[in-house]
């Protein structure tokens, strides 16, 4: 049965246009905590060059996905399987050029960001981009009233969720290769914090 997220509607694009500066133009996209799989779908259709390959730890969210792949076929966008970013087993893909991830890290215990950057650690090679995007702390920048508001909910939800300062997800990703290349301001006080692969220095 096809999900319905109503924010999907309202940030697809902005998210595309910064898919479209910072992916290949060509090679694997594994998408991680890939929801009801309307991204997937949307995103597969605007970049066909991409193969793109949704994935999520919850066995009726890949339902949802493959519903919707089945209803609005593409030819790049392939079957889901399940994959828990906080678990240490290996994931089900051995290599892709670049990793995508909608509106995890705040909703998730910290252990599921640590095992997103050791999981891409190992499937992306050099160069290759990680995007997030989802709300943020930023240093002694107060909270937005509705970013404080939707914190408070996450924590009463479950007390390992909540928004993440950014300087924490950035630290983490340098400890495991990846530096921020930049760092997007997005609708509804949403960040896309894009980081990339470190290139091994030449050789001396």
């Amino acid at each position: 049965m096809r999900r319905h997220a109503p924010a999907t509607l309202r940030n697809r694009e902005p998210i595309l246009d910064v898919l479209r500066a910072v992916l290949p133009k060509q090679g694997r996209v594994l998408e991680v905590a890939s929801g009801s799989g309307e991204h997937a779908v949307h995103f597969a259709r605007a970049l066909p060059g991409l193969d793109w390959q949704p994935s999520d730890p919850d066995r009726d969210a890949c339902a949802s996905i493959a519903a919707w792949r089945e209803a609005e076929p593409c030819p790049n966008l392939h079957a889901p399987f399940e994959l828990d970013a906080a678990s240490p087993a290996d994931w089900p893909v051995a290599k892709a050029e670049a990793l995508v991830c909608i509106n995890m890290v705040h909703i998730s215990p910290w252990e599921a960001t640590l095992g997103l950057f050791a999981g891409a650690q190992r499937v992306l090679e050099e160069g290759a981009p990680v995007v997030l995007y989802g709300p943020y702390r930023r240093g002694d920048r107060v909270l937005e009233p509705s970013n404080a508001a939707f914190d408070l909910d996450l924590k009463r939800r479950d007390p390992r969720w909540g928004l993440r300062e950014v300087e924490a997800v950035r630290a983490e990703a340098l400890a495991r290769g990846f530096v921020l290349e930049r760092e997007v301001e997005m609708p509804a006080n949403n960040l896309c914090l894009v980081f990339r692969k470190q290139l091994k220095p030449d050789p001396a």
